[in-house]
């Protein structure tokens, strides 16, 4: 045996600690049987898919205001379980009406008929095909969900998902859809330069190769579903649907009154926006104030 120094001993200690610290975290096979969703971790130069205990409980039918919205989607993902062609999906438009919890709604509809979910964040969708090697043998059909997402120009996870979309050699198993949610319709930031350098041909006006470029990658995603600010009336139908489920979770009674209208109006004013997130955070606001002045009394 070589007899080393215990300053070599020490030194070869911490290379060798810090080789370790850059393998692949040691994580056990997600189990699809009992875990209907999974978060892709990134750890050193790969990653692992994770188990999510706890999944959001939204139904389709406490989605409101989006009933286009809600049968497209349902549609193409029932294509999807069955075997049937379906598109990739890009659900954008103006924050906290529905994108998020539609998805998460597909997941609690579909997940006895097979359906799962792995969310990745933007920064990790360099590791695609890792992700899709890890379950395209799998007997399910997953949804790779990419939540909120926007990208600079030039970003290489940007290129990456351009490509998996385009059917290149990053492209999803047949097990495999990817559905994005976004603010933007393009998923980049437009400005009043990108569209110099359009030009007339045969009479017809060509967009300019920044906007091309623009459109290019959410041209690839099959279906573009819009999501819009509430109407007044549908967002006091949204409070009042909280207000419900509030009460029947917790055994009580919340009877719906004008005072609570009014108060959930001007809220929404607050807030500068009616849409399911602010009818949410107003009831919790609205129930957690009232039940504690109950108990008070």
């Amino acid at each position: 045996m070589l007899n080393l120094k215990p300053e070599v001993v020490a030194q070869l200690e911490r290379v060798l600690g810090s080789v370790e610290m850059l393998l692949p975290k040691a994580a056990k096979p997600v189990d699809w049987s009992s875990c209907p969703a999974a978060n892709w971790r990134r750890h050193s130069f790969s990653g692992y898919l994770e188990p999510v205990k706890v999944t959001d409980t939204t139904t389709l039918d406490e989605l409101l205001g989006v009933e286009q919205q809600k049968e497209v989607m349902i549609s193409n993902t029932r294509q999807f379980l069955a075997g049937l062609p379906a598109n990739n999906a890009l659900l954008w438009g103006s924050r906290g009406t529905g994108k998020s919890s539609l998805v998460k709604a597909l997941l609690n509809r579909f997940a006895p008929e097979g359906l799962r979910v792995i969310q990745v964040e933007k920064e990790d969708l360099i590791y695609l095909s890792e992700i899709f090697t890890a379950v395209e043998n799998q007997p399910y059909r997953f949804i790779l969900l990419c939540d909120d997402l926007t990208f600079e120009v030039g970003e290489l996870s940007y290129k990456m998902l351009k490509s998996a979309l385009d059917g290149s050699v990053y492209s999803a198993p047949e097990n495999v859809l990817i559905y994005v949610t976004s603010n933007r319709r393009h998923l980049l930031p437009e400005y009043e330069t990108d569209n110099l350098g359009g030009k007339y041909v045969k009479g017809e006006l060509q967009q300019s190769e920044a906007m091309e470029e623009k459109v290019s990658l959410s041209d690839r995603f099959g279906l573009w579903i819009a999501f819009h600010v509430f109407s007044q009336e549908r967002y006091i139908d949204a409070v009042r649907l909280c207000v419900e489920r509030e009460a029947r979770a917790r055994g009580v009674e919340l009877p719906w009154s004008r005072a609570l209208e009014e108060e959930a109006i001007r809220w929404s004013h607050d807030k500068s926006k009616r849409c399911g997130r602010t009818a949410f955070q107003f009831t919790k606001n609205w129930v957690g104030r009232t039940l504690l002045q109950r108990a008070g009394a």
